[in-house]
């Protein structure tokens, strides 16, 4: 049996996102967190023969467009990338929004603003446009919060590193330069992998968070390494590991969000404040504390996120069982 899927690739500042746009799998009519559930346990094997090589590769990300089950609601969306069905996507939702405006495949209830529903809630995009095109957008993410201080952790090779347990629509595990590890700069991708690797393991036996009000999101499954900027258009930088050895090329969008949520919880930002992250190729998320609020009995922020993004092609991909690699293939 031959499997067809209309693509549409863009990037969100330096990161792929595939938006699949027909081929996706059939899901009843539900709240998208339990098409999610659904989606896991049948149809996953899509989101690996679209993320893996040789369909992907180690950074592929997407997302599959749905009708919204809210009615407040434009479009309801599955995040999916190499390390599984998220929750939330920041560059993601940026890169969605993008196609979504530009391809004429939603139009929105409100006039300059996208409603997305995700597994992890109710996101809202402001978007702008000109002669059709998105220049940009700015996405309102779901609460975020800090979920534990100074965490400290035995990372073999490196020796005790303290973190921050994060949560941006993700949990992250959020490193600043200390004793044992002096910051990105000096560092490349294959040591930041090879580093986030070591201490996502590690960290499994010390911390394992749960999501107060939606307990299917667990687990530190990210991290963000954070470091001061080299350019006058951020306020600092940080690279996003995920998966099992991706490096995000945005700043990410869900690592921000959490980053504002640490910085916030730790008092070095406050509501109304800007943070400009930057990304390993030097692009930039406008990260601002829109609000405080409460995430069950823990205090959070309403974080946003200003980005760009590109639709680079339309993409017509087959998934033939007579293939023996049809559901794709990691090296590892």
């Amino acid at each position: 049996m031959k499997r067809t899927f209309f693509c549409i690739d863009s990037h969100a500042c330096g990161n792929p996102v595939r938006v699949v746009a027909g081929g996706g799998p059939i899901l009843p009519h539900l709240p998208i967190s339990e098409r999610r559930e659904i989606f896991l346990r049948d149809h996953d094997w899509i989101r690996k023969a679209l993320m893996f090589e040789p369909r992907g590769h180690d950074i592929m990300s997407g997302a599959i467009i749905y009708p919204p089950y809210r009615q407040d609601c434009d479009a309801a969306v599955l995040f999916i990338e190499v390390s599984g069905c998220l929750p939330m996507c920041g560059a993601g939702t940026i890169g969605l929004c993008t196609v979504l405006l530009e391809e004429g495949l939603v139009t929105p209830q409100v006039p300059g603003k996208l409603s997305l529903e995700t597994p992890a809630g109710r996101v809202v995009v402001d978007y702008e446009r000109k002669d059709g095109l998105v220049d940009s957008v700015r996405l309102f993410n779901v609460p975020s919060y800090l979920h534990s201080a100074d965490v400290e952790v035995d990372v073999p090779g490196v020796g005790r590193l303290t973190v921050d347990i994060s949560y941006g629509g993700n949990y992250y595990a959020v490193v600043e330069p200390q004793e044992n590890w002096a910051g990105l700069h000096d560092m490349g991708a294959g040591e930041i992998v090879a580093l986030s690797q070591r201490l996502r393991a590690a960290l499994s036996t010390v911390s394992n968070p749960v999501h107060p009000l939606e307990p299917s999101i667990s687990g530190v499954h990210h991290v963000i390494w954070c470091d001061r900027s080299e350019s006058g258009d951020a306020d600092g930088c940080g690279a996003v590991f995920y998966g099992d050895k991706a490096i995000d090329r945005s700043p990410g969008g869900t690592g921000t969000s959490a980053r504002l949520a640490q910085l916030y919880g730790k008092g070095r930002l406050k509501v109304g404040d800007r943070y400009r992250n930057g990304s390993l190729i030097g692009t930039v998320f406008d990260g601002r504390i829109e609000a405080s609020c409460k995430v069950g009995p823990y205090d959070g922020i309403l974080p946003s996120i200003g980005g760009w993004a590109r639709i680079i092609g339309h993409n017509t991909i087959f998934v033939d069982d007579r293939d023996p690699l049809a559901h794709g293939f990691q090296i590892r």
